[in-house]
């Protein structure tokens, strides 16, 4: 008797497609306000004013997003990705988690030292998670800034591998992520013995 099972996986469920391009856009949106921010002081105020409540929702959506992923075992890898790639793609994916992560963190811990309140959607003050103190204050700064680098440079590698898998291997890496349509994996067969 032939079974037919259920096809491969060949991408990740809706919610981790929606985690995954909701972030990137809040992300494309705090790091292109955090370069406005540092270079324009008219608006510095407003922009802080998005920047802060943008960073504790991406901070709620990074925990969720690993809650998610954790529980939820992810599509397999293109069959003629190497080895490499493999690595490169999944230690990538949580040096951006972590950043994600870190990085509102110290944020929020850097307002706390400066003094400034914490406010999160109009009248929402969160507490302070660092003590008020300019060294403290000067230091998580650095922090801040050095973090703001790194996830540019992650984000653009990842985007960079992304683009050299769709456009130069075209092994439809993307469609992974994707929610257009992607093409199905074939339904594997197995062979059951009939009983005697």
């Amino acid at each position: 008797m032939r079974i037919e099972q259920e096809p491969v996986p060949v991408r990740f469920t809706v919610v981790a497609r929606a985690f995954h391009w909701t972030m990137a856009v809040m992300v494309i949106a705090i790091l292109f306000i955090g370069v406005f921010m540092v270079t324009s002081i008219a608006d510095f105020r407003f922009l802080v004013a998005i920047h802060e409540p943008l960073g504790i929702a991406i901070l709620v959506f990074v925990l969720a997003r690993i809650c998610w992923r954790l529980t939820h075992v992810p599509p397999p890898f293109p069959p003629g990705m190497s080895r490499v790639d493999r690595l490169a793609a999944k230690y990538s994916e949580w040096l951006l988690y972590a950043l994600l992560l870190v990085q509102p963190l110290i944020g929020w811990a850097m307002v706390s030292a400066s003094g400034e309140p914490m406010v999160h959607f109009g009248s929402l003050y969160l507490p302070d998670i660092a003590p008020q103190n300019i060294t403290v204050f000067a230091d998580l700064l650095r922090a801040h800034i050095v973090a703001a680098y790194l996830l540019y440079l992650v984000f653009a590698a990842h985007l960079a591998g992304v683009l050299l898998h769709t456009i130069v291997f075209r092994d439809r890496v993307l469609d992974r992520m994707a929610f257009w349509r992607a093409p199905r994996s074939a339904s594997a067969v197995v062979e059951e013995e009939q009983p005697v």
